[in-house]
């Protein structure tokens, strides 16, 4: 097979391979999209896409999840939708096979773009498709992100390129929606990057209390997996407050700053699903924790959960909690434990209970990603001791506790009542976007 260069992307003597028309199912959206076809059918089509993009500014699509969703919701779609893309993504290319399971995909996606089988429908859908696999791969770091394209060549022999085929395409082909892939991608770092100086992030428990820290100015969020199970009249850490993690993080991701969710050590079963499923929400990191009850997890098993969520969802902002500190057990580890899960793609390592400044020192110099800790010392001695985030755990939970007590003592003794408390106006305000 001749290799492909770039020039000839717009070379009109080598149009895209001829697709044939088919009523319903892959073979359908082939060959309704501006994609896989050429002429004045190419032209109107991609007007088409161009127009439904117009309507989507790209500083609207600059924010955390799986780039399908984002953008689905952008143009008035679920962003449910992301899991029917994605198994048509995986066929939509022709020289690959549909299968049924694809197929139904594409009938379930029709029939959340308003049920009608026409160009226009098709179009959309194949701009969905077309921020799947290649935006995800934009954002992982592969280069270029759509490794292979195809041609036909004036002899009527198949042309494919590899990797010296520009980013984007390039000719009447070239994706017309850079722009709002580059936000995507660019989004997906927005919380990355806050690690580029120094984050104070708070820990919130529940939508109010996400929101309230907003309020004060806080440009991130996280959860406390101790709020969130105690909360519920459940134990932390022992992996049965999935469910409750999961509905708290699609509320919080309603706020206008990155938001962050302590999944303990992954509430067990398969911790892709989970990865997926919170970015899709629209989640920017998680916590992922190696203790297990008094005792840790083996590095190699815990790397391998690690590796998982990087891989099931790259935007995530992993943080790989070292728990060798914070419960007592094989400090010696703490290091080794932290650069094996940098070296299957954490992007940050988070060492609770580490409080002496020599081991925040060392660790600071050993560990290649930014380092998290608890507030143990002054805000600003971690700061210059090179931490670059510092998470406030179940802190402000328990002191809600304290103060909740505090308040009700006061009440039942005829005490006054603390001041400075939000009014019921105020409060209710939080919940207004």
């Amino acid at each position: 097979m001749t290799v492909l260069s770039d020039a000839v992307l717009s070379d009109e003597a080598y149009p895209v391979p001829p697709v044939p028309s088919a009523g319903s199912g892959v073979a359908w959206l082939r060959a309704g999209v501006a994609r896989f076809s050429e002429g004045p059918d190419h032209a109107r089509r991609r007007a088409s896409v161009e127009r439904m993009l117009s309507t989507v500014d790209p500083g609207s699509v600059r924010r955390p999840g799986t780039p399908v969703a984002v953008l689905a919701e952008a143009l008035g779609l679920p962003r449910s939708v992301a899991s029917d893309v994605a198994l048509l993504a995986a066929c939509y290319q022709p020289h690959v096979t549909a299968t049924p399971e694809a197929d139904e995909a594409v009938a379930r996606l029709v029939a959340a773009c308003g049920g009608t089988w026409d160009e226009e429908t098709a179009n959309r859908i194949g701009l969905l498709v077309q921020a799947c696999d290649a935006t995800r791969a934009l954002i992982a770091g592969v280069e270029p992100p759509v490794p292979v394209t195809r041609r036909v060549a004036p002899d009527g022999a198949v042309v494919e390129g590899g990797r010296l085929v520009a980013w984007f395409g390039a000719g009447r082909h070239a994706c017309p929606g850079r722009a709002h892939a580059l936000a995507m991608a660019e989004g997906s770092r927005a919380f990355h990057r806050m690690h580029e100086d120094f984050l104070v992030l708070p820990n919130a428990w529940d939508f109010a209390s996400g929101a309230a820290l907003v309020r004060a100015g806080f440009t991130a969020v996280g959860t406390t997996s101790l709020g969130v199970a105690a909360a519920h009249g459940l134990p932390d850490a022992a992996g049965v407050a999935r469910e409750e993690t999961v509905a708290l993080a699609r509320s919080l991701v309603r706020l206008p700053v990155p938001v962050t969710v302590d999944v303990e050590a992954g509430f067990g079963g398969d911790v892709r699903v989970l990865a997926a499923e919170l970015w899709e929400l629209g989640v920017a990191g998680v916590n992922v924790e190696d203790g297990r009850g008094s005792g840790l997890a083996d590095p190699a098993e815990q790397a391998a959960i690690v590796r998982a969520f990087k891989e099931a969802a790259p935007g995530l902002f992993v943080n790989a909690r070292v728990d060798t500190h914070w419960l007592g057990v094989d400090r010696e580890s703490t290091l080794s434990r932290a650069r094996a899960y940098v070296d299957v793609g954490a992007d940050g390592v988070f060492i609770p209970g580490l409080a002496e400044e020599h081991d925040i020192a060392a660790a600071v110099a050993a560990i290649p990603v930014p380092l998290n800790v608890l507030p143990g010392l002054p805000t600003h001695t971690l700061r210059d001791l090179g931490v670059r985030r510092v998470s406030t755990g179940s802190l402000l939970f328990r002191a809600a506790l304290a103060e909740t007590v505090r308040t009700a003592e006061a009440v039942r003794s005829g005490a006054p009542t603390p001041t400075g408390i939000p009014t019921y106006a105020e409060t209710q305000s939080l919940t207004t976007p």
